[in-house]
């Protein structure tokens, strides 16, 4: 299932969404494109230093 960032308005915003819960790592998309995106496969530990990043810099 596919979760919109927060960032994200409903014209689709500049942002991303992220599928959370496959084995070992995080598909992203282009939340403007939805099923048409091309999705980015992230390895879990990349995902979660890349999130705590974004916390941090908030």
């Amino acid at each position: 299932m596919w979760h919109r960032s927060s960032y994200s308005n409903a014209a689709g915003g500049e942002c991303v969404e992220a599928a959370l819960g496959s084995r070992g790592c995080v598909p992203v998309r282009d939340s403007k494109w939805g099923a048409q995106s091309r999705v980015l496969v992230v390895p879990d530990a990349a995902w979660a230093e890349f999130t705590t990043y974004l916390r941090k810099a908030a």
